[in-house]
């Protein structure tokens, strides 16, 4: 429980800009009164950082461990979406995040999912209604309508998306956007729905006709997806409509840093403190409305102690006046979780991810990039083999797969490039949105070894090669770990060697591989019902005839 107790040091004061030596007052939790006075501490303190768009679910983590995992770096509230556990278990995943988060001292703040499942293309495990949706937005720990998503649907006013975003005016809940490649005419229409952030922008252009009709922006640096470099010179003309974001981070980036990462790059570029911290504090607890302290006095005492504004190193966490770090060690405790899932599949047989080579001219071939979720749409002449198409290593040309994990189907199979495997296989029942399996490899053999791995643990991450394999069960709605989080760092951090040294050269080779079903991003994307095209919303053949 907190404690009375006085912290002193250098104050950095983001509301006034400037710095000053001082001591915080804590009582019951909360700042009671900041004194200006000379003291020989030097550590400074200031405001814990929040992360303004993540989906916790992505860490593999239950919230309670993400939650240990994060405050080591500063971090003391999330903004969340929780349309992962949404698409498997609708109402009752995000109930389950919503009360697990509530086993430790941190802050989630949830959203209510405004897309599930995020398309009719695909298989979901469950629907979130607009009822739900109300139903949930008079819980408080809900603070806005999740990333829409459906932005065809927002730019035509479709009644099902424009009730959603009615209900969020209703109850005084911002409304997160989700428009990647959005600009011009379109970014201003999308916007003017009531549409207030967007954290797909890979340009600045992109951004800045975005903040233009009224948007904010955040720069995201998840796993994956990569877009500081690009956007973090709009920051000293924008810094108060700005906010950083992970979105996806996987548990062994975790264990390296959070928000504390976007803010030590920042200020190595030589943008200015106040600026970041604005970003990194301010902006994202005004926006979504959050009951986060802001180094004020009659605030929660949410502050964090570093060494320096120049080195950024952190010293320790307070979280409504409770140390839940130092040193770089978390003092959360482990706690036992829950485990709810929903799967119901069967073993698969190498023969049902076989192409036939009727007749085929060429091939549509999905074309991935690291550090990035989009894709392109690259076409390929097929390698035959006894009239089946296979993959072609020597071209880096593989056979990926989605197979619908909530009930029996053949599974869906298309071509992919730039994942770089020289053998085997990696799967995945982490598969954004629907979190159907996922699998990319240089065979069928491999491709079914490394599948049946995740259907027998009913989830998890699996890579095979010759005569090895190694899987990370994930039986938390089959994307995430009740384990300990450092613990389940080291073996994903394990499996990402082994993906690594089976040839990819992806930065982060599971969590590309996770977005190769995201249908809301363009352009070819893979679902358990096939290849579809996301700048046209359709399906699209895998092979063009001759």
């Amino acid at each position: 429980m907190p404690t009375n107790f006085n912290v002193s040091g250098r104050i950095i004061d983001i509301h006034r800009q400037e710095i000053y030596p001082g001591t915080v007052h804590v009582s019951n939790g909360c700042i009671s009164k900041i004194v200006r006075e000379a003291t020989e501490a030097t550590d400074y303190i200031l405001p814990g950082f929040v992360d303004a768009h993540v989906h916790v679910e992505s860490s593999m983590l239950v919230p309670c461990e993400f939650a240990r995992l994060a405050v080591p770096h500063g971090t003391v509230a999330t903004v969340s979406d929780p349309h992962e556990i949404g698409n498997v278990l609708g109402l009752k995943g995000v109930e389950y995040m919503i009360e697990n988060g509530k086993k430790v001292p941190f802050k989630f703040y949830f959203g209510a999912p405004s897309c599930v499942p995020a398309t009719p293309f695909e298989t979901a495990g469950a629907e979130v209604t607009a009822a739900d949706i109300e139903k949930l937005f008079q819980r408080e720990e809900i603070k806005y309508l999740a990333e829409m998503m459906n932005w065809p649907g927002t730019l035509q006013r479709d009644p099902v998306v424009m009730e959603k975003i009615e209900l969020a005016k209703k109850y005084g809940k911002a409304v997160d956007g989700h428009a990647p490649g959005l600009m011009g005419e379109q970014a201003a229409q999308y916007a003017s729905a009531g549409i207030s952030t967007d954290h797909e922008c890979f340009t600045a252009e992109e951004a800045l006709d975005k903040l233009a009709v009224g948007m904010k922006i955040l720069i995201r640096e998840g796993s994956a997806a990569k877009n500081f470099e690009a956007l973090i010179p709009l920051l000293p003309e924008h810094f108060r409509n700005i906010m950083f974001c992970s979105d996806d981070k996987h548990p062994d980036n975790l264990v390296e840093g959070h928000i504390n990462l976007l803010v030590k790059r920042a200020l190595a570029k030589g943008q200015d403190l106040f600026h970041v911290l604005q970003a990194a504090c301010v902006n994202p607890v005004e926006h979504y409305k959050l009951e986060v302290g802001l180094l004020r006095e009659g605030d929660p005492a949410d502050f964090i102690l570093i060494d320096s504004p120049e080195n950024f190193n952190i010293q320790a966490t307070y979280i409504n006046g409770q140390l839940v770090a130092e040193q770089a060690s978390s003092k959360i405790a482990f706690t036992e979780s829950e485990e709810i899932n929903n799967f119901h599949t069967s073993h698969k047989a190498p023969e049902q991810f076989a192409v036939p080579a009727t007749d085929v001219a060429r091939i549509r071939v999905i074309e991935a990039f690291d550090g990035q979720l989009i894709t392109k749409e690259a076409w390929a002449s097929p390698t035959v083999t006894n009239g089946f198409i296979v993959p072609d290593v020597a071209q880096d040309l593989l056979k990926i797969t989605v197979v619908n994990r909530y009930e029996e189907a053949e599974p869906a199979v298309a071509f992919i490039k730039n994942i770089g495997l020289k053998e085997g296989a990696i799967a995945s029942s982490v598969g954004h949105d629907s979190h159907n399996i996922v699998a990319v490899g240089v065979d069928d053999d491999s491709i079914a070894r490394a599948v049946n791995l995740i259907i027998e643990a009913k989830g998890g991450v699996a890579a095979v090669s010759i005569g090895k394999s190694q899987l990370l069960p994930l039986p938390v709605a089959g994307i995430m770990s009740a384990d300990d989080g450092y613990k389940v760092a080291e073996h994903y951090a394990a499996l990402d060697r082994m993906a690594k040294e089976m040839g990819s050269k992806l930065a982060s080779p599971f969590m590309t591989l996770s977005f190769m079903a995201l249908l809301v991003i363009p352009s070819l994307k893979l679902s358990d019902k096939g290849l579809f095209n996301g700048d046209e919303f359709k399906f699209v053949p895998v092979a063009e005839k001759s």
